[in-house]
Formats: structure tokens, sequence, C-alpha cells
């Protein structure tokens, strides 16, 4: 594959909206995707993004937009990650430049970017739910239109996607269902139902999909023929002994397909009579994540589903020497459990990217991949709790946040021992605000029992991971945020579980700083002591409950300040707040966190810049706020 230029060439460059794909002929479609297939790598190896995930829809995303008429008719992705090529062809690659990059492209579909995107929620198994109540209010306005739902077998692992699927099979309305199936989500398919669909694949491996069927059983005496033919779903007997249309049509759902998802012929075929039966079909194509790219095809772990950048000419990933966060989780995890046998991992389709394949590589048979479900893997983990392990449960910080009704009710009540590790906690960046784990704190901070550690550097996180494996008598959260670990910070003193890093002679402010926050609460502090003014920082390490000893030095203080990467609302300034009040102590309190809202994409540090969260705008805020103080004391 080769580099393309920075700006579209050839056929992409006359694509400016999806009515440029219907003039076509059968071949410059073939180039075209070729072409899309270059801009993806040449783009994407420069900014990171999704790259495998849209690699194996470009045929797919053409037959869509061929045979639909979008924004008429309304085209949803599941997740979002394998919109690009949706973008590409919606008027877009000019933005592509900028991918993920602020003021750029967002990674997922974004209604501010343009009219062929409507949902912006990138969590996974939702795009049906919003499918089946577009489709009934079309049918409920008279709008004769069409609702595509492109969700893959990964999201299918969802419980969403069920219930969502047993109320559209009630319907007669036009809604399409696209299974994007790839074997994969973020990782290869986990449960029954993947189990299910892979035998329609016939290749385990998927190295060629279904052109290595075809040849295989072209060759088979007897069977030969009639089985190929199942395949392209133009006889129904054997086919029903090896698909899924058993199944769906037991819901009343018609079923198209096996279809080859990389033959963009067959695609449109298949969604041109699926748009004609004007009621709820499905339309199961085989597709393989990473296609058209050899670095992505042969990436055994995740297809390239999330690269950083990367050499486009030999495939490798651009050097980092910096230790993540996730690395260090992932090591002491295997630790704790060559230690303890009963200690298990737990991860929601995400095994590589939160630490828990390291536990599953050596200890197999203690590491569970649940698949696109979290809800299930809070209450399997109480389960699990209630027969005597300790579960650890590692998922992204913004996903836990779908099973909390499970945190709060079934582990939390029942006083079960279960670790939840959140990775990418606070702002995260690039992927924007359904991605950003900031709600933890906040949302999490009013369940009983439940205590919230957030480390500060890879040996606290080492420090608390352990301390929350300990703990017998409920849950606890350990949380940390994404990208590359800050060297360590050593404590001055403990006064009982808190940490003291900085102390001044003068104790005018005392300044709470949050986990990853440390490093701008001791830069803030330096500053405010150079205006005339005491700082003593602290790191709390365990932020729920608050701990009794914050109090008391917080009367010691003329002002308290918090500084969290988290929701100011209800996050952890607020708890201080009511620990102060409860206890009596009247020294006046300054929270310093993230405003609620859905902030725009950008890196970690811009976006922090926007809101505020500087150690430079925190030092200005701080100084005027005690200056203050000293002015009405002076009044008084």
């Amino acid at each position: 594959m080769s580099d393309s230029p920075s700006t579209p060439a050839g056929l992409l460059s006359s694509i400016t909206h999806p009515s440029d794909l219907k003039r076509l002929s059968a071949e410059q479609l073939t180039l075209l995707a070729a072409e899309i297939r270059d801009f993806l790598v040449a783009k994407v190896s420069r900014t990171g993004g999704h790259l495998g995930p849209n690699l194996g829809v470009v045929e797919t995303t053409l037959a869509l937009h061929r045979v639909f008429d979008s924004p008429r008719d309304k085209i949803l992705f599941d997740t979002g990650h394998q919109a690009y090529v949706h973008k590409i062809v919606t008027g877009r690659q000019d933005g592509f430049d900028l991918l993920r990059q602020r003021g750029g492209l967002t990674g997922y579909p974004s209604r501010a970017e343009s009219e062929h995107d409507l949902v912006e929620n990138s969590h996974a198994s939702t795009a049906l739910s919003y499918a089946d109540g577009l489709a009934k209010a079309f049918t409920l306005r008279g709008e004769e239109r069409h609702v595509v739902a492109v969700v893959g077998d990964g999201a299918l692992t969802g419980g969403m996607c069920w219930e969502a699927l047993n109320n559209i099979a009630a319907t007669k309305n036009r809604l399409v269902i696209v299974v994007n199936d790839n074997g994969r989500s973020y990782a290869p398919t986990i449960g029954g139902l993947a189990d299910h669909l892979s035998t329609l694949r016939l290749n385990p491996g998927y190295e060629k999909v279904l052109d290595l069927v075809k040849d295989a059983l072209g060759q088979t005496p007897v069977v030969g023929k009639p089985v190929f033919e199942v395949l392209h779903a133009v006889k129904k007997g054997i086919k029903d002994a090896v698909s899924p249309q058993p199944m769906f049509e037991d819901l009343g759902l018609k079923y198209i397909g096996p279809v080859d998802g990389h033959d963009q012929q067959a695609m449109e075929s298949a969604l041109r009579r699926a748009k004609g039966f004007n009621a709820p079909v499905i339309v199961h194509a085989v597709t393989r994540k990473g296609y058209g790219y050899r670095p992505a095809e042969q990436d055994e772990a995740d297809c390239w589903h999330s690269p950083s950048a990367f050499d486009v000419e030999t495939g490798k990933m651009l050097p980092s020497s910096a230790l993540k966060w996730t690395k260090v989780f992932a090591e002491e995890l295997v630790r704790i459990a060559d230690e303890r046998p009963d200690v298990v991992g737990i991860t929601a389709a995400m095994a590589e990217p939160t630490g828990i394949a390291a536990l599953a590589k050596k200890y197999p048979e203690r590491a569970y991949d649940v698949g696109i479900a979290e809800q299930h893997a809070a209450t399997s983990a109480a389960g699990l709790a209630m027969g005597g392990l300790h579960p650890v449960v590692a998922v992204y910080a913004t996903f836990l946040n779908r099973a909390f009704d499970q945190v709060l009710l079934d582990v939390a009540m029942h006083e079960l021992p279960v670790t939840f590790v959140l990775d990418r906690a606070g702002i995260t960046g690039p992927d924007g605000p359904s991605h950003y784990g900031m709600w933890d704190m906040s949302v999490f901070g009013v369940v009983p029992g439940l205590r919230i550690a957030a480390p500060r550097d890879a040996s606290t996180l080492r420090e608390e991971l352990r301390e929350a494996v300990a703990v017998d008598d409920g849950p606890t959260i350990v949380r940390f945020p994404t990208g590359a670990v800050p060297a360590d910070t050593p404590a001055i003193r403990r006064v009982g579980q808190i940490d003291v890093l900085r102390e001044d002679e003068r104790n005018d402010v005392l300044l709470v700083a949050v986990g990853s926050f440390v490093g701008m609460a001791l830069d803030a502090a330096e500053r405010i002591a150079e205006q005339g003014y005491g700082v003593t920082v602290v790191d709390p390490r365990w932020v729920r409950p608050v701990p009794i000893e914050l109090t008391g030095l917080a009367a010691q203080h003329r002002l308290v300040v918090t500084l969290e990467d988290g929701v100011r609302a209800g996050g952890v300034g607020d708890a201080v707040a009511s620990a102060l009040r409860d206890a009596g102590v009247s020294t006046p309190l300054r929270d310093f966190g993230v405003p609620v809202g859905f902030h725009p994409h950008g890196t970690r540090a811009e976006i922090l810049a926007s809101l505020g969260l500087t150690a430079q705008d925190i030092a200005r805020d701080v100084t005027e706020c005690v200056s203050g103080l000293e002015e009405r004391d002076i009044r008084v």
C-alpha cells in the first residue's frame, strides 16, 4: 500500500457528497475503495485513530451510500469508530489532517460536522435502540424514510442490542440492520453468539474470509456447489444448520446473508433487497478488520483497532519510551495474582487496552472477557465474590457509568469485595466527550460503602491497588488517567492515610490534590508561595469517603482548596465541603474541577487549559481568594 498525498487525488477528490457515488461504475468503485484505504492509512499514521475498523468497512459503506439516500435516510453507526469512511464520502476529506485534534474532525460521528451524522454517543450496543425509536417516529409521522443501523458482531454481545431486536421485530418499520461480522469488537469477539456466528466464516483464521471458503467448497464433490450457493443466500435448507437465520427469524426478523462485506456489488445487491422489503431486515456482512493493510491484518491482538502514530511503510509504531499507567497496573495485578490465588480479572472486550491481557497470559483460567457487557461484568463479579474470590474488574472509566445500578445494588448492597480499576479516568482528550472518564468520582461517590482511590504515580498505584484487593467488606475503585506516568512524588510524611507532599511555615492554604493532579498542585503551590503565602499540599490517596484526618488539617488553615480531574458537581470538593460542615470546621473551601458539560475533543493539556485547570490559573485564583480573606480580616 502506498502513501497518499496530503490532499485527495484521483476519484476520491471528486467525491464530496454520497450522491457522487451513484454515478460510478463497478471498476471505479473498486479503484475508489483502494484510494480510500490509502487515504486512511496515510492520515491515521500521523494522528492515530481507529484504523482497523474503518479499513474493514470501506466497501460496505460505499454500498450503503449508493443504496440509501443520506441524510433523508438515516445511517447510524453503533459505537461510531467505524465511521471514518462515512465521513470521507460525506464531504469531510479535508478535515482528516486534524483528525481527533482540537478544532479538527472528531473520531466519531458529530452532528456539528455534518447533516449526515445523527448519533454522537460512542458507547457500544446503542444504535439499534436509537434506530427503533427513529423508525417508529418516521412511521407515525407518515414519512417514507429508511433507517439503517450498522452494528458490529462485538456489539451484539451487549444486552441492549437484544432488547432492541425484541422490540424491532414487533414492528413493520423500514429498518435495515447491517451486522458487520469481523469476529472482533476491540479484540476477538467473546461469547456464545460469537461462536455461532463463527460457524458461518468456516475459516477461524479469517485469512481469506469468503474467498477461501469459495475455493475450498468449489473443489468439494457433491455438496460443494450447494454449500457455495448457501453462502450467497440462494438456498435455505443447509444454511439453516450453519447460520443464525432461524435465531433471527424466530424473533420475526428477515435475514439476508452471509454476504462478503468486501464485495461491493454483493453488498449493494443485498442492501437493495433489504430496502425493498420495507420492514425490519438483517443483512449479515462478513468482513476483515484491518482489510487491505497487511500490518493491521496480521495484528492478532486487535487488528490495529486504535493505533497511535506509525510509519506507513514499515507498520512500526512511532517510539514511546514513557511508562504507561496501564502497564504499571497490569504488572502489579500479575504480581498480586502470584501471591493470591483468589484474585481473578474481568474485562469487557478490552483485555489489551486495560491490561487484563497480562493476567490472562499467565493465568488464562483466572481472566474473563465478558464482551461488551459492563452490567454483566459487575454482577458476574458479585457472583465471583460470593463464591470466595476477589474479582478485579478493569474497564475504561467512561464505561463503568453503564453499570451504576449493578455496582450499587448487586455489589455494594451485598458488601462484596470487588475492585473496579478505571483506566483513562478524567479528561482523556482525542476521543471526545463520550469517552471522558470524568464522572466516576461524582456518580459512584454516592454508593454506600464504596471506597475510591486515586493514585498520583506508579508507586502509589501499586500500593493502592494492593490496599484495594485487601478490602474484604465492600467494593473499591482505583482510578488513573491515560498516558504516561509522571515521576514518583515522595511524601514528606503520612497523616493517617493522607500523604503530605509539601509544608510551609505558614498555614494559609491547604491544597488537596487528587491523583494525577498532584504535579499541577505542587506547581501552583510554588507560585502561591512566591506571593508570600504558606501552602500545605496533601494527597488523600483514598478520596471517598473523605479521610477524617483531612478535617483536622483543614481546621489548621485559612483556606482549603481541592483540585480534581473529575466533575465538580458532586465530586471530591463537594464531599470535602460536606465533611467540613459535619465536623463543624468553618474554614472556607474553593474547589477546582471539570465543569459539567460535554467538552470538545483535543489533547488533555489543551482541554484542561481551556477549562482553567492549569497551575497558573489555580495559583492566580487561590492568591486572590487568600488576599480577599486577609482584607476581610482587616475590616473585621
